[in-house]
């Protein structure tokens, strides 16, 4: 039998439910409980949805995996619990942090965070704001922000190069850019790690933007990929998506930041990242006003209009997460190349149902 979960697809297997707090040889809590979940093909109860959803999110920033890599491992080759953590293992060069481990189930069993990762938050919290007054009004008013600077020149270029790698192109050869590379969905490349995206993960730069917007340094970063919208060419048509949300649309939605980083300077028609300005602020509303049987995805694609954002290389775009976006089609003669990154509480705000 045959069960979707989580946009894959999985072989029902007969595995019991693993309870929350059994563990492996890793030692981290939930783990073996996500794993028995996907494996056997089950849901959770409805009433464990938003624990087994934060859990999910923080074991896959804490373990440093990205959703659909580990999703499409786990439903590509439905291992054993064994060669599941060995997989984990190896995504971390085959050692794992004994204090990563302690912060894991620490946020995960409702305890305090242990004293390393207080004193970091605490660092953060007592660092320089890098976002002034005038971008916080901004952020309340529009529900975007621009963190400049976000990272290095360097750190721009390095990252740059890890995705032309992956796409297996050259930025000198923009004949090559007409091909979806071997790893490309949509305009979104699924390259997770990396050191040159690790090391722009651990910027405390970026880590004081989102701490100073979800008003908390005790924060979480996804490992998340990266993006390639090449120039639209008769063979090389814009790959999407168009406008969407990656939240449920079911009120109230919470406060969730996501996140981009240029890697090089973008402007407006280079396939720049756009969204619907203050819309988080009019959401409801706009709902309300979605007729009949029609789907809010649908209607907001026959019916708004996103502004592209334009920026140098390093900036950082943050947004709420309530507003539509997405990339656009890029009319001018280079590509677009980002990391998305967000950031998040363990306690973060979540709608179990999906709209």
């Amino acid at each position: 039998m045959i069960i979707a979960t989580h946009s894959q697809v999985f072989h029902m297997t007969a595995i019991p439910i693993a309870d929350k707090m059994e563990v492996g040889a890793l030692g981290v809590v939930y783990l073996k409980r996500l794993w028995s979940f996907w494996v056997s093909g089950l849901q959770c109860a409805s009433e464990d949805r938003i624990s087994h959803w934060r859990a999910m999110k923080v074991l896959f920033s804490g373990l440093g995996l990205g959703v659909e890599d580990t999703l499409g491992h786990v439903g590509q080759t439905h291992p054993s619990f064994e060669a599941f953590e060995a997989w984990v293992l190896s995504r971390n060069g085959g050692t794992m942090d004994p204090k990563v481990v302690a912060r894991i189930n620490a946020a995960l069993i409702g305890a305090a965070p242990p004293a390393e990762a207080m004193a970091h938050a605490q660092a953060i919290e007592q660092a320089p704001p890098v976002l002034s007054g005038e971008d916080l009004a901004h952020w309340a008013e529009h529900g975007w922000v621009v963190l400049h600077d976000a990272i290095s020149p360097d750190a721009c270029r390095v990252t740059a190069q890890a995705v032309w790698n992956v796409q297996r192109m050259s930025p000198a050869n923009p004949a090559g850019w007409e091909r979806m590379g071997p790893n490309q969905q949509c305009v979104f490349v699924q390259l997770f790690r990396h050191p040159a995206l690790d090391a722009n993960r651990r910027s405390a730069r970026i880590h004081k933007a989102f701490a100073q917007l979800w008003g908390i340094a005790d924060l979480w970063v996804t490992t998340d990929r990266v993006g390639f919208n090449p120039p639209v060419t008769q063979q090389c048509p814009f790959p999407g998506p168009g406008i969407h949300w990656d939240v449920s649309l079911v009120q109230p939605i919470p406060l969730g930041i996501q996140g981009l980083i240029y890697l090089t300077d973008t402007a407006a028609d280079q396939g720049a990242f756009a969204l619907v300005p203050g819309m988080h602020r009019t959401i409801g509303p706009w709902l309300d006003s979605v007729p009949p049987g029609v789907s809010p995805h649908v209607h907001a694609a026959k019916t708004l209009e996103m502004t592209p954002i334009a920026g140098r290389a390093g900036d950082m775009i943050l947004w709420h997460h309530a507003l539509p976006h997405g990339p656009t089609p890029n009319t001018s003669d280079q590509p677009r190349l980002v990391q998305y990154m967000k950031m998040f509480p363990a306690d973060f705000g979540y709608q179990p149902d999906w709209l």
